[in-house]
């Protein structure tokens, strides 16, 4: 049943494009574009889109419209790996991913600790993902509950989707960043009784194991227990990002047939579990993955600055494993999807594989989105999701705005904005139809 327009709704006009499908699968069905379209927002949910032209008489009289005509309206953009905590080593010089753990990660990491810190990066985080247009994330925090309540909490005040949860390591990791496995379950459980779908809020909880080198036997099997015993939980880790990290995990864990192996025996491979980086697996590993409904974060900028490979994503698609993408602050350069976008392309040209501006802007919105399961609720602009949504200013930039205007297409024009936009070119971020962020604002 469609929503009433009451006199409360409010109206953006602008240039409006979503998706209905994954256009690798259905090109000619999967895109919606209106130039001079509408959206209509009511009590923070989509009541209707189309042609501007055939709502705006509809509309009752006090009904207050935003004009952005000029600019683009898309859905949110859905993020679906990062670490919050690692915001303040972002473009921290050099090394592969063991050693960027161990001279980076850790060390700033303890500080989380304090509760006040972690506030004030959780703060600085989420205001940074609204600037590049970001209203969906799957966050890592650290080991201490100060991080989770902190980003939570400023996710919660501003009405955003975000699953995020505790690191779990019980060995190879600082003595102060180390716990028993008993007490990371523990804290685990408290922290999803207290923040799992919380009334009134979009928040969920991931069970978080950091990777397997870091947790032990018992660590991977109670963290199974917390998703058989609490509904709805996601799991978050990373997998084969590296081949060092490939080799150790053969030595910690002899028995197994392969890195994704030692989750599956423990029980963590399942749907809404979502692994980090995959770049190496075989066909095998990926079949797996599909069959029990597991999915990837492809995190471009991330493999490329740490050195760790490329991602393939043609093999991913084939196995029919879904893939979101994925920022993977601080190993990953920026929080700027449009940026690790563009990042993607490349690496996907590099491998002899395609993706044109529909495929790459549907990754980072309904893509995204049926990749942490929550196709349902957002990822486009169906009647009663939530209106999360950016705007982005196709004159931006001197070059952006030069080159668009010499576009022919609209697929030509997108290009352009996947390849060189960034937090430039978003001019507002809307959360549940509230403006969190805008441009003209600072």
């Amino acid at each position: 049943m469609r929503p009433k327009i009451s006199g409360k709704a409010q109206a953006f006009r602008a240039s409006i494009l979503h998706f209905l499908s994954d256009p690798h699968e259905t090109p000619e069905a999967a895109v919606a574009y209106f130039e001079d379209g509408l959206l209509i927002v009511e009590n923070g949910r989509v009541a209707k889109v189309g042609n501007a032209g055939a709502l705006l008489a509809a509309l009752p009289v006090d009904t207050k419209v935003i004009d952005y005509r000029g600019k683009l309206i898309l859905p949110g953009f859905v993020d679906t790996h990062l670490h919050f905590a690692q915001a303040d080593i972002i473009a921290a010089h050099g090394s592969q991913v063991l050693e960027w753990l161990e001279r980076y990660t850790f060390p700033v990491e303890r500080q989380f600790a304090d509760p006040e810190h972690a506030a004030a990066v959780a703060e600085f985080s989420v205001g940074e993902m609204l600037r590049n247009g970001t209203t969906t994330s799957m966050m890592f925090a650290t080991v201490h509950r100060a991080s989770v309540d902190a980003i939570f909490h400023a996710a919660q005040i501003r009405g955003m989707c975000m699953i995020a949860g505790k690191v779990l390591m019980d060995r190879n990791c600082p003595d102060a960043l180390c716990e028993p496995a008993e007490a990371g379950f523990e804290a685990s459980q408290a922290l999803i009784r207290d923040w799992h779908s919380r009334p009134g809020t979009r928040l969920r909880y991931a069970v978080t194991p950091r990777f397997a080198p870091t947790s032990t036997e018992r660590q991977l099997e109670l963290s199974a227990r917390l998703l058989d015993e609490h509904a709805g939980v996601y799991l978050q880790t990373h997998l084969a990002e590296n081949q060092h990290e490939c080799d150790w995990v053969r030595e910690l864990f002899p028995w197994s047939k392969s890195y994704l192996d030692v989750y599956d025996y423990f029980g963590l491979v399942r749907p809404q579990s979502v692994f980090a980086h995959c770049i190496h697996l075989t066909d095998a590993d990926r079949q797996l993955m599909a069959k029990k409904g597991a999915a990837i974060s492809f995190c471009p900028t991330s493999n490329l600055f740490l050195g760790s490979g490329l991602f393939n994503a043609d093999s991913a698609r084939s196995c029919q494993v879904r893939v979101g993408l994925g920022t993977d602050v601080g190993g990953g350069t920026s929080f700027s999807l449009l940026r690790t976008l563009h990042e993607a392309y490349k690496v996907l040209q590099l491998q002899g594989q395609a993706m044109d501006a529909f495929q790459g802007l549907y990754q980072i919105t309904l893509g995204g989105a049926k990749a942490l399961d929550l196709d349902r609720e957002l990822g486009n602009f169906a009647t009663d999701k939530f209106a999360d949504f950016v705007v982005l200013d196709q004159a931006a930039t001197p070059l952006i705005a030069r080159r668009i205007g010499m576009a022919k297409t609209l697929a030509e024009k997108l290009f352009v904005m996947m390849m060189l936009g960034d937090e430039h070119l978003v001019a507002a971020t809307y959360v549940q139809g509230v403006r969190q962020f805008a441009r003209d604002d600072r």
